[in-house]
């Protein structure tokens, strides 16, 4: 089971870091596909950063719960808990990216 939380959140932090550092609007879903009058509407520099932060930060939380039961000996549950954890983080984090006008310009 740590196998699994490694190399989801190496895939994770990697495709963070890419829409963190470079600004890859495109790899977030809905607003890669909204035209151009809509995406005009957003700070699309603000969305990006917490689009990248949330998937590193949410990556962290799975790669901790791979490394633990690794190199610690820590019981398989702390990788399955991680996993319940990291959907937690990604789903708060939907909501709050669609609640209020935190993006808009």
């Amino acid at each position: 089971m740590w196998v699994a939380n490694i190399l989801g959140g190496t895939i994770t932090l990697v495709i963070g870091i890419v829409i963190r550092v470079f600004n890859a609007s495109s790899l977030i879903a809905g607003y890669n596909t909204a035209s151009a009058a809509e995406r005009a509407k957003y700070d699309e520099k603000a969305l990006t950063r917490f689009a990248g932060n949330l998937l590193i930060a949410a990556s962290l939380v799975l790669l901790a719960g791979g490394l633990l039961p690794a190199a610690f000996g820590a019981p398989d549950a702390v990788a399955g808990a991680s996993w319940v954890l990291f959907a937690a983080i990604i789903v708060g984090a939907i909501v709050f990216m669609n609640t209020g006008e935190r993006f808009r310009r």
